[in-house]
């Protein structure tokens, strides 16, 4: 009888242990998710069906303890602008980012890499911390709210940039050479997303140790309109091949140097060149919808630039192929 006492007082030994391993498991690992902050780090474009690397910075704000085995999930929601708030139950993971350990009062940066399906409103969620410190038994989790809106440009294709047409020079005004470009110079600033190569002053940009470019003045470079039809659309496929057709004309003639208009149903934007009017054609073409209750209009023929759409001539529709 002494005997069967004493291993029954070794089977709850065993069994304590046990239940000691779970509740330090659970301690240690919820002391590594305690004082976890994050942020997301994004760059300055997103377009769609390319690459992107989207930087995951996360902090330990305790004093003493470190933080292991830290797995970072970056939640979104892809929809439309006024739409309902996100559930966590219904997004999606973009990527993951994994920190191994993060020093008391210090900060590491990670990074993952997100490939975006389509254009139009992009809206990150928050986070999901997640470990499984220290025995791998468990994964202990917890939610960071992090919201924040971004906007996928349409996907951009190789394309040819058209001939340059220059309109009639005003009273004062002079002709500039091949792409808009002249021999004089007002000043160098730096390069940004959309400056044509041919700009880059590559003596200047090796001596100061940064890329740049050469700002012209009193010139009138080559100018190109790309035409898009919205009107009397039906979204599907057609539909989006036509936006990512002008698109990726409006970004390689941007890069070639011309100045470049886009005329859609919707809205018209004057010739322009630089960074600037690059993001606002690439944001209007993104955040672009078709109208299928509006009567399309008759093409007024003004201008370079086939016209695009799904419902556009067949002889349009040929040339800007």
């Amino acid at each position: 009888m002494a005997a069967l006492n004493t291993g029954n007082n070794l089977m709850y030994m065993v069994l304590s242990l046990l239940l000691s391993f779970l509740v330090l498991s659970g301690v240690m690992s919820e002391s590594a998710l305690r004082g976890i902050q994050v942020r997301r780090v994004l760059p300055a474009e997103l377009v769609a069906e390319q690459e992107a690397i989207i930087g995951v910075e996360v902090a330990n704000q305790q004093r003493r303890v470190p933080s292991f085995a830290v797995v970072v999930e970056d939640m979104i929601r892809e929809g439309n602008a006024g739409s309902p708030p996100a559930s966590r139950a219904f997004a999606l993971c973009a990527g993951r980012a994994f920190a191994l350990r993060v020093a008391p009062q210090t900060a590491v940066m990670r990074s993952y890499r997100f490939t975006p399906a389509r254009r139009g409103p992009l809206e990150f969620v928050g986070f999901r911390v997640a470990t499984r410190f220290p025995f791998g038994l468990f994964s202990k989790a917890l939610w960071l709210e992090a919201p924040r809106a971004a906007l996928v440009f349409p996907a951009l294709d190789p394309v040819p940039a058209a001939a340059p047409q220059s309109g009639a020079l005003r009273r004062g005004e002079r002709r500039a050479g091949p792409a808009g470009q002249s021999p004089e110079s007002a000043g160098l600033r730096g390069y940004a997303p959309g400056d044509g190569q041919r700009r880059v002053h590559w003596r200047a940009s090796l001596r100061r140790g940064v890329l740049l470019v050469r700002d012209q003045e009193q010139e009138r470079s080559g100018e190109h309109r790309v035409r898009l039809r919205s009107a009397g659309c039906a979204a599907g496929a057609a539909f989006e091949a036509a936006v990512r057709g002008a698109a990726s004309e409006v970004a390689a003639n941007l890069r070639s140097g011309l100045r470049v208009a886009l005329h859609t149903d919707a809205a018209a934007f004057g010739y322009g060149e630089g960074a600037a009017h690059r993001r606002r054609l690439l944001t209007h073409l993104a955040l672009l919808a078709p109208d299928s209750a509006a009567e399309a209009p008759a093409p007024d023929g003004e201008g370079a630039g086939p016209l695009r759409g799904p419902n556009a001539a067949p002889a349009a529709r040929e040339a800007g192929a």
